[in-house]
């Protein structure tokens, strides 16, 4: 009995010790939960442009949508993550919240779906080009059963890390995540949340190129080769959107190359996923910019604001 005390009492002491805190730790807390609120602001407003203006009730914006909510998840997961640390690094203590893990989970799992959206989005524009005569594959409910299972996949590949226990209480970096090692998990999460995702769409825009190109050598109808140049605009505002990500996270992929030849820096986790957050929130306030018409309901709600305030204000006689 004596002895059972001593080791619950010793795994007691152990999970919330006083630890080494650096003066940075709560900085970087405090920058990845403000991307991350960022992340909040931009996902929630494009989702409720999307639902009440009637000019967004399109297949294009119905993909643009499943990439906002994905981006929410991926923030949710994150931010969580990030106020677990900020209490810890505050406390100085090492402590493993029961959420910790499965936030850890989570991220992969929306991960996945974010860059699973961009796929969607892409190909849709692959089929618009190539196979414009088959409209059941442009319809709304083939394009709900392809973000139906882009969601299954990227929630269920990740499950096996969790109940392997690949995903593991990093003290250091207060975080619940894979190590950065040569490891199979490690090679594997990264080809289903990133790796698979950003060839495909890579693959998927140069074949429209090559595609359009042949379609100029061809006589074609000039309205049928400006819808084509249309579409391959709108596959390249994707591609530029994903390839932002990846270049704002540079520091994340640098400390994951660098982890297979050698060990990492103690505080990777923390370096890395500054990165990542901080390219998250950028990359919504791109996809803003690329995304007609979310800017133009945006511009249409102020206009008509500026036109009532303007009719409600009194004129002064002379």
């Amino acid at each position: 009995m004596n002895s059972s005390f001593l080791a619950s009492s010793f795994r007691l002491i152990s999970n919330s010790s006083e630890l080494h805190s650096e003066s940075w730790f709560i900085l970087f807390d405090i920058l990845e939960i403000g991307s991350c609120i960022i992340v909040f602001i931009c996902a929630i407003s494009f989702l409720l442009i999307i639902a009440i203006d009637k000019t967004c009730h399109t297949v294009p914006m119905m993909l643009v949508a499943n990439t906002c909510l994905s981006a929410l998840g991926f923030a949710i997961a994150e931010f969580w993550m990030r106020v677990l640390a900020l209490k810890n690094d505050i406390k100085r203590i090492e402590y493993q919240d029961p959420l910790c893990l499965f936030c850890g989970y989570l991220v992969y799992g929306t991960c996945a779906t974010f860059f699973g959206s961009f796929v969607l989005q892409a190909l849709y524009r692959y089929v618009m080009v190539v196979y414009p005569a088959r409209l059941a594959w442009q319809s709304v409910k083939s394009q709900f059963l392809l973000i139906c299972l882009t969601w299954i996949v990227g929630l269920i590949f990740p499950l096996e890390f969790l109940f392997t226990g690949n995903i593991i209480y990093n003290v250091n970096n207060q975080i619940c995540d894979i190590p950065f090692r040569l490891s199979a998990a490690r090679i594997c999460v990264t080809l289903f949340a990133y790796g698979i995702p950003v060839a495909l769409i890579t693959l998927i825009y140069y074949k429209l190129i090559q595609y359009v190109k042949q379609m100029n050598k061809r006589v074609t109808p000039t309205n049928i080769l400006l819808r084509a140049q249309r579409e391959l605009k709108m596959a390249r505002r994707t591609i530029i959107i994903v390839m932002f990500f990846l270049t704002l996270g540079i520091p994340y992929t640098i400390l994951f190359v660098i982890s297979f030849f050698t060990t990492p820096p103690i505080y990777h986790f923390r370096i890395g996923f500054l990165s990542v957050d901080f390219s998250l929130a950028s990359v919504m306030i791109v996809l803003f910019q690329f995304t007609d018409p979310l800017k133009s309901s945006i511009k249409k709600k102020l206009k008509f604001q500026v036109i009532k305030i303007t009719s409600v204000v009194p004129r002064t006689g002379h």
